[in-house]
Formats: C-alpha cells, sequence, structure tokens
C-alpha cells in the first residue's frame, strides 16, 4: 500500500477544505471498500480524510415527513432503526442482504452510496480497465463477463455497481444531501450515479471536494410500505454481491396497482429504475400476467455478452417475483 498523510476532521468545512486543497486526497469513514481498493493498489490517495467524528450520525424525521438518515449512520443501525423498518421495509431488507454483519457494523450510509465495482478488471491492476485507466481498454469485453452489465453499458465499460442499498434508494426516490467548497445542494438518486457513457472512471455527479452529508427518504414513499420486497439473487446464500436484485414496491386499490416501483441491481453501471415496467404495472390488476408483462418491458434493450446471457432471463424472472412477493395475498 502506498504510504499516505491522516487528517482527523472535526467539523465539515474542515472536512471539506482538507480534501479541496489535495487534488488526492479522500475522505473515509468505514473504509469497507476504500481500504480494499487502496490494499490492491487501484487507490492511491496521498491523504486520507477521517470524517467519522462529525456530527452526521441522526436518523431523525424531518418537519416535512421524510426520513432523513445520516450519512455517518452505520448500515446495520439503519436497517434495525424502528422508522426504517416500519416505513420503508424495503430500505431495511436490501441492507441486511447486502453485507455480513461484520461490514454492516462498520459501513456507513454514505459510504455505501460511493461503492466502486467489483469487477474483476478493475480490481486487477496488471489487466486494462478503462474505469481504473482511462484508455487501457475494457477487459471484460472479451474476457470472462458473467457478473456484468445487460444495461446501459458501453464499449469503454460494462461493469456493474455493487451495492444492495442504493438500489432500494432507488425505488424509493431518496434524495441525496452534499456539501462543498461551493455550499450545499441535493441531488436525486437518479441522478447521483452515472453511466459509463465514454467516462466509466466517473461514478457519480458529486464534485471531488463535496461531502454526502444525508440522504432523504420522502414521506411519500413510505406509502408502498405494505407492499414491497427486495429480492436478490446471488452464488450463495451468505455474504456475495447480487448476480441480479429487485426492488420491487406497489400501491394497491383492491387488486388494482395505484403506482408502482421496480429498481433492478446488479444489471448496470448504476441502479436501474424501470419506468416501463412501471407504467404497465400502474393501473392494472395485480398478478402474474401484469408481473410479467412488466418484466418484459423492463429488459426491453437488454444485451448479454459471452457469459451473462442468462441474466437476461433471471431477471425478468426475480422481477415476477419480487413482485408476486410484494403483493403477499390480495
Amino acid at each position: 500500500m502506498k504510504p499516505f498523510a491522516y487528517t482527523r476532521a472535526t467539523d465539515q468545512q474542515t472536512a471539506i477544505g482538507a480534501v479541496a486543497r489535495e487534488q488526492t486526497a479522500k475522505f473515509i469513514a468505514g473504509g469497507t471498500n476504500l481500504v480494499d481498493l487502496m490494499k490492491e493498489g487501484v487507490e492511491q490517495p496521498d491523504r486520507l480524510v477521517d470524517i467519522t467524528r462529525l456530527e452526521l450520525v441522526r436518523i431523525e424525521e424531518r418537519p416535512d415527513g421524510a426520513l432523513q438518515l445520516g450519512a455517518l449512520a452505520r448500515n446495520a443501525d439503519t436497517a434495525n432503526h424502528p422508522l426504517v423498518r416500519q416505513r420503508y421495509p424495503l430500505l431495511a431488507q436490501a441492507l441486511l442482504a447486502g453485507a455480513s454483519p461484520q461490514l454492516r457494523n462498520m459501513a456507513t450510509n454514505g459510504g455505501n452510496l460511493l461503492q466502486r465495482t467489483r469487477c474483476y478488471y478493475f480490481y486487477d491492476v496488471a489487466l486494462p480497465c478503462n474505469k481504473r485507466q482511462p484508455g487501457s481498454g475494457c477487459g471484460a469485453l472479451e474476457g470472462y463477463n458473467r457478473i456484468h452489465a445487460i444495461l446501459g453499458a458501453s464499449v469503454q465499460c460494462i461493469a456493474v455497481h455493487p451495492s444492495d442499498m442504493c438500489v432500494a434508494l432507488a425505488a424509493l426516490d431518496a434524495v441525496i444531501q452534499v456539501e462543498g467548497s461551493q455550499g450545499a445542494r441535493s441531488i436525486p438518486i437518479g441522478e447521483f450515479h452515472r453511466l459509463p457513457g465514454d467516462t466509466p472512471q466517473t461514478d457519480t455527479n458529486l464534485q471531488r471536494d463535496e461531502l454526502i452529508t444525508a440522504i432523504d427518504l420522502p414521506a411519500a414513499a413510505a406509502v408502498f410500505a405494505p407492499h414491497s420486497y427486495y429480492l436478490k439473487v446471488r452464488d450463495r446464500a451468505s455474504y456475495a454481491f447480487a448476480l441480479v436484485s429487485v426492488a420491487a414496491a406497489f400501491e394497491l386499490d383492491g387488486d388494482t396497482i395505484r403506482q408502482a416501483r421496480v429498481a433492478l441491481g446488479g444489471v448496470a453501471h448504476k441502479p436501474w429504475r424501470a419506468p416501463e415496467a412501471e407504467k404497465i404495472l400502474t393501473g392494472a390488476r395485480a398478478g402474474e400476467e401484469t408481473y410479467r408483462k412488466a418484466a418484459e418491458a423492463a429488459l426491453q434493450g437488454a444485451r448479454g455478452y459471452e457469459h451473462n446471457e442468462f441474466k437476461i432471463e433471471i431477471t425478468k424472472r426475480a422481477i415476477v417475483r419480487a413482485l408476486t412477493t410484494a403483493g403477499g395475498k390480495l
């Protein structure tokens, strides 16, 4: 691991200033992803700015009824918070599916948003990877691509985003609160992460010195609590990243779907919202026929590669299963 300097920030402005002044400085909290990347030589910051002492751990209701999750609240505490479990069980399920208990006890909400891909070619500095080294090529395109994207990819990168939490946040229309040297701003979850395009090295629309301070869950999304489910398909039941995941939620009026949310994980460079599926579900009668139509719509335009063609069919089946489970007994 490359030697680095260490700064412990005592307030947000100190932390932001430290990163703004030094081009290769990075924030660190739980470190469950960043430290791994530093060990592998993928990330090589000259300075780490420790933000774990900042007052960003609260989970509390806002005056407008939204639930605000502090960026430094641990994933375990978030998943087990009474208001999260009551109003947004989809998020609690995703967090509990997302990692081992040890990791959940260390990982923070803000850090979860910033996870980098687990693509084999990204992690191995001896192999070509446009995300790690722009212009070097994408080794996965002609290599072993079993875990890679089937939606939203480009010739520059077919890696997938690894987070489970972010898939649930996409379905819940979460809003990310950030602060940087130019002030504070709010970023809707759908605009936070980026597709690879020609710049796969840029994962998010954050500015380099912007610090995530909170995640807001809108009050309106609590209407999905009775009929929501997070399904994760993986190679083993213990800690593993998703081959495919589905965050499904809808509001029912009798057996008619008033509104629906479907988001997918493990299939794209960012959490993938499926508006085509939601359009088919809205106003339709809940049931397998409707769910199958929605699944087909969600996967229109999907493209598999040599080793991951199976993902297309598995994703369709996972959508049907997640929606069926979310519906429960109608």
